[in-house]
């Protein structure tokens, strides 16, 4: 069984900066494929970004040039670096894994309200 945790959500104010992480259990973390989603009450949880064992990355249009998502194999941890925030991010950030074999495991979240 694979554990995820997320962390790092919280209130800030349009224009401001946030990082979450993610730590993850499983002594093949490095061969899982990481995704960040988020959800907002009332619509369908939406993609955010992912990134491949070995680093490739890829965004949502919503998100592509203000986020980035990173990651430290030695660590068992994924990063996402959230820049000029803005109100329209607000949702709980989820964070997602999928093992070399298919299985995939979901975090409970973490809240990330943009707000004055």
């Amino acid at each position: 069984q694979v554990q995820v945790v997320e962390s790092g959500g919280g209130l800030v104010q349009p224009g401001g900066s946030l990082r979450l992480s993610c730590t993850v259990s499983g002594s093949d973390f490095s061969t899982y494929t990481m995704q960040w989603s988020r959800q907002t009450p009332g619509k369908q949880r939406e993609y955010v970004a992912v990134i491949s064992g070995i680093g490739f990355a890829d965004y949502a249009d919503s998100v592509k040039g203000r986020f980035t998502i990173s990651r430290d194999n030695l660590k068992n941890m994924v990063y996402l670096q959230m820049n000029n925030l803005k109100p329209e991010d607000t949702a709980v950030y989820l964070c997602y894994a999928t093992t070399s074999r298919g299985r995939g495991y979901w975090g409970q979240g973490t809240q990330v309200t943009v707000s004055s």
